[in-house]
């Protein structure tokens, strides 16, 4: 036996002439999170249908589906032949199970016809299921405005008869817009930047400082855990690891003390950008909020952005703190990014942070700092953990550097 999913689809469903590759490509991401559970995936117009095994338990297609981008819906069905006592018999097993099984409270019927030479119009339809739910449950009774409940029916190719509506992301399927490069780092900001791009459709690796021994090894098992939440909402991921401690004591040796924090961001961008290109990613991704920090003014992220060759996003850059920290929670990284394991930058901050470099003199002290044999030992020894689409750690210190996709 299968249990049946109707998925409805958002923004995908108003794409033109490209829309089968985005119906294409949700179809492979739910399936990747459905490994090792017989399924089919087949589609219509703002609809895919999921059969499943029932081997696979209701908790695992519901993870699957609530942390896939570019389902705004989906709800376990029963389908039926366009017959009026076939979509009887279908309503009896929808109400007979989930939300009407208690049978109380109030009800209404909800019937939509995408196939509009079904002989009955949407409100005949709807009178003829409301019989049906007074047979199973008579002490229900009809709400149209407030109901408890609703029982939906569909005409398409079948009829489909379910009783919830869960709600999806949204957005576009990951890997729809492309790859890019999320600079990990242990706080609430960069997990949730990367959950956004996801939304929008990125495919991403994540690079994480690391600066043992002024960091400790909590600090790392900090980040992989917050790589791990958000491995499933990005399709799975690789967490790459760079030993960024040389590089960061040969800044603090010798650029000026209030420029410390600018010069280890442009020294991270310019790793990542060469990691980048040997990943084949296309863009890189931070956690950063104009005016969030010190660092993080209209001069200080120009400064940073003039070291990237490949295009920076920002998705938190109109957010402020609580709104982060509200999405941090909803996506389950908040706890984790609470704990107290500071990572590199807060390590090695400066007192009184320049706030509004001149991008001349700073490119200046940059290039005459000598950092770039230090970033060349870091990407040399870069360590690889990889993350399947549920999150589990699949493999770890792989050294080559393979394209995102």
């Amino acid at each position: 036996m299968n249990t049946l999913y109707v998925i409805r689809l958002g923004e995908i469903a108003l794409k033109g002439l490209n829309r089968p590759m985005f119906e294409n490509m949700l179809r492979r991401n739910i399936k990747a999170k459905l490994k090792g559970y017989r399924n089919t995936i087949t589609k219509q117009k703002g609809r895919l249908f999921l059969q499943i095994g029932d081997d696979c338990p209701r908790e695992v297609v519901d993870t699957a589906l609530s942390t896939t981008f570019g389902i705004v819906g989906y709800s376990r069905s029963f389908s039926a032949p366009k017959e009026l006592e076939a979509i009887h018999e279908a309503a009896r097993e929808a109400i007979g199970e989930g939300p009407f099984a208690e049978g109380k409270g109030s009800f209404k019927v909800i019937s939509r016809r995408a196939d509009k030479s079904f002989p009955l119009t949407s409100y005949q339809l709807d009178v003829e299921l409301a019989k049906t739910v007074h047979e199973v449950h008579p002490d229900l009774t009809v709400d149209v405005k407030n109901p408890d409940l609703i029982l939906y029916c569909e005409i398409r190719d079948k009829a489909y008869l379910y009783t919830t509506q869960k709600k999806g992301l949204g957005g576009l399927p990951v890997g729809s817009a492309g790859a890019g490069m999320l600079l990990l780092s242990g706080g609430l900001d960069s997990p949730v930047a990367g959950f956004l791009a996801a939304k929008r459709g990125v495919k991403m690796d994540c690079l994480y400082f690391h600066a043992y021994p002024y960091t400790s090894d909590e600090a790392l098992e900090k980040v992989k855990t917050l790589a791990s939440l958000i491995a499933p909402y990005l399709q799975g991921t690789r967490l790459w690891v760079a030993h960024f401690t040389e590089a960061q004591l040969q800044i603090k040796r010798t650029a000026p003390e209030n420029e410390t924090t600018l010069m280890f961001r442009a020294a991270m961008m310019t790793l990542a950008n060469r990691h980048s290109e040997r990943t084949g990613s296309q863009c890189i991704i931070t956690g950063e909020a104009l005016g969030q920090v010190a660092s993080q003014t209209l001069e200080g992220l120009s400064f940073s952005d003039s070291f990237s060759e490949q295009l920076v996003l920002r998705p938190l850059i109109g957010m402020d703190k609580q709104e982060i920290m509200d999405l941090a929670r909803k996506i389950g990284t908040y706890e984790t990014s609470i704990l107290p394991y500071e990572d590199c930058c807060v390590l090695f901050s400066p007192k009184h942070p320049l706030t509004r470099p001149d991008k001349v003199v700073a490119t200046e002290h940059y290039n005459a700092m000598g950092i770039e044999p230090f970033i060349e030992e870091a990407l040399s020894n870069l360590g690889v953990f990889h993350f399947d689409e549920r999150g589990k750690i699949i493999e770890k210190n792989h050294p080559t550097p393979d394209p995102v996709f």
